[in-house]
This record gives C-alpha cells, sequence and structure tokens, in this order.
C-alpha cells in the first residue's frame, strides 16, 4: 500500500494507470505492465510501463485474442507462464509466436472490476517463463484491485474539473471511436456485420504488419478502401 501510495504521488490524472504499473514492475517479477479498458472485446490501452508492455498489449487488440483477451472474456485471472512450449502455445499459438519474437515469454492477466463486471484487465509481462508464488499472485490481485479503485476514481468527462486533466480520456476515447467508426464503414462497403468488419480490420493489420487502430485511422481517413471480394 505505502508504494502504491508512492508510486501515484503527484501524478495528473492521465498519468496514475502507467505510475500504477510502475509500481507492479517494483513489487512482481516481472519486466512490463500495462492495463486495459475493454469494450466489446477491443482494448483501451489506458497506460503501460515501457515501450514492449504498451506493444504486446496492442498486439493482443490487433489479433483479438490473448491472455487478456481470455481475461476479460472469463472475468478470472489468466496465467500463461510459458509461451514458448506447451499448452499456452496451443492455446495463443499466433500471440505466442509475435510475443515471443518480442522478448516476452510469459503474460499474467488480472481482470479489473468485480466478481460480475470486468471492465479491463491489467497484464503483467515477463521475459523468462514461469509461474507466480502464491503470494506474488495475491499481490498481483491486490494490484488488480487497486487499480479498479484508482480508474473508477479518475475524473470523466461529465465531471467538473482542469479540462487538460480531462484530455486524456477524451483521446482514448477517439481512438477507440475510431476502430468502431471505421468498422462501420466496412459494414457499408461490404454488406456485413460488425464482427466480421472487426477481424476484416485485424487480419489486415496483422497482415500489413501494423496496429488495428492504426488501419481504422486510415480507413476513416480514406487512405484504404475495403473492396468486396
Amino acid at each position: 500500500m505505502d508504494a502504491l501510495a508512492e508510486g501515484v504521488r503527484g501524478a495528473g490524472p492521465g498519468e496514475v494507470p502507467a505510475r500504477l504499473c510502475d509500481v507492479a514492475v517494483e513489487l512482481l517479477p516481472v519486466t512490463g505492465a500495462s492495463v486495459s479498458l475493454h469494450s466489446d472485446g477491443m482494448p483501451v490501452q489506458l497506460g503501460a510501463s515501457s515501450a514492449q508492455a504498451a506493444y504486446v498489449t496492442e498486439l493482443q487488440a490487433t489479433l483479438g485474442d490473448g491472455p487478456c483477451q481470455s481475461a476479460a472474456e472469463s472475468g478470472v485471472p489468466v496465467l500463461a507462464c510459458d509461451l514458448t512450449t506447451g499448452r499456452d502455445v496451443l492455446r495463443w499459438p499466433v500471440f505466442a509466436q509475435q510475443a515471443t519474437a518480442a522478448g516476452v515469454r510469459a503474460v499474467y492477466s488480472m481482470p479489473l472490476g468485480t466478481e460480475s463486471v470486468c471492465v479491463g484487465t491489467l497484464d503483467l509481462y515477463r521475459d523468462i517463463p514461469g509461474d507466480l508464488t502464491d503470494r506474488e499472485l495475491r499481490t498481483a490481485r491486490l494490484m488488480a484491485g487497486m487499480m479498479t479503485v484508482a480508474l473508477m476514481a479518475l475524473p470523466r468527462a461529465e465531471e467538473p474539473g482542469d479540462p487538460e486533466d480531462e484530455g486524456w480520456l477524451s483521446g482514448l476515447a477517439t481512438d477507440q471511436d475510431q476502430v468502431y467508426q471505421a468498422a462501420g464503414m466496412l459494414m457499408a462497403q461490404l454488406g456485413i456485420g460488425t464482427d466480421e468488419a472487426l477481424a476484416r480490420l485485424r487480419a489486415h493489420a496483422f497482415a500489413h504488419g501494423c496496429m488495428a487502430r492504426d488501419v481504422a485511422r486510415d480507413v476513416v481517413e480514406h487512405r484504404l478502401r475495403f473492396d468486396r471480394d
């Protein structure tokens, strides 16, 4: 608790998620951490402790697959202790290959929210395979609980306050809105449903080595059009 309090001391609202990710790296045997909110299966990253953690989180959003997606769907912790071999590779083969190529060998995803509602995930990354001990898992669960409380306490756009403090949330909403706006454009162009439109965005991003939000931006700004097959 002292480490959490010290970690966010003097931080503005937009800095809190990344600061808490830094604390998670200090308290646990992991090399990176990120936190995301989840809406309709599309993670919206709020903060990360490093570029590597941010990349692997965005990778899961692009693939629509991975431990954080599974944790958000199930509402329980998902521990991928070895992405180099065994059942974790069989469960997420593409993600495992891409994550290990980025230097991540294990992922521990903690759901954020309540027992009945999962609003996001705290994702912990490690550069070597291995399990968390019972004590480390309790610490990770505590971090997820404190992360949930901290996110609920952050100002929302409808609350009075400093407009500069609220700008970071607006920016995140813009990224997510672009993805769904692009999906809507694909639905109109191709006569397909929402799920297929998001799947096509993700597939195009993966095939071209970029992220889903980058493809969405190109679609919305009319630099990219999907033609009917």
